[in-house]
């Protein structure tokens, strides 16, 4: 192997480090600077794949329940998630629809699927070629996945329309809310030193069995 790979840099102080991961339960801190560079999590496998299943369970809720429901002179209407990307997409605001629609429903679907996908396997220690490949997609999911501007729009309309109707609100956003509860300890609990690991881990035993 080559040695260059072996090291990585701080990235505090770019102090160049042997690559290793520490135990899980244990801290590995740079020499120079004291920063905490890795802290493998206990059972984050495990607490990843719950989290996945139960945010995959949430997402059908959320996005097929009704929100909130506006009646206005007698007049009731709901509006489910995805109504915000049709009205969007109305007032002829299609890049906008676009965005949202990726933002909010498309990409965290596909983020919490990946989410599951990566851990069930790691969790049952079932060896797969695309682990890598769906650990880096997950990771440029990251940047995208946006529920909680989202229902910061939510929570300003409803807020415009109190004075102007009456609000009921529905199922769909409990566990809209629920939601974005379950994808931020997902991505904050994701242990990614940790899952690499287990990564390579399989991918040497697949190697070694063949």
């Amino acid at each position: 192997m080559n040695p260059i790979t072996a090291y990585e840099a701080c990235p505090e102080c770019d102090l160049l480090l042997n690559s290793v991961l520490p135990k899980i339960g244990e801290k590995a801190h740079c020499p120079r600077c004291g920063l905490r560079l890795s802290r493998p999590s206990k059972q984050s496998v495990e607490r990843t794949f719950a989290l996945s299943i139960a945010g995959f369970i949430l997402f059908f809720p959320a996005n097929l329940l009704p929100m909130v429901g506006i009646t206005i002179m007698g007049n009731a209407n709901t509006g489910l998630l995805f109504s915000g990307v049709v009205a969007l997409f109305n007032d002829g605001m299609v890049v906008v629809a676009i965005v949202v629609f990726l933002a909010s429903i498309l990409f965290p679907l596909v983020h919490i699927v990946l989410s599951l996908l990566i851990s069930g396997h790691l969790y049952f220690n079932r060896s797969n070629c695309y682990l890598a490949h769906w650990m880096r997609w997950m990771h440029h999911l990251d940047e995208w996945v946006m529920l909680e501007v989202y229902m910061l729009s939510i929570i300003v309309a409803c807020v415009k329309l109190m004075s102007l109707a009456q609000l009921k609100f529905g199922w769909g956003l409990y566990a809209f809310i629920a939601l974005i509860i379950i994808t931020t300890l997902l991505t904050s609990g994701l242990d990614n030193e940790l899952f690499w690991q287990r990564i390579e881990q399989l991918r040497n035993r697949n190697n070694n069995a063949s």
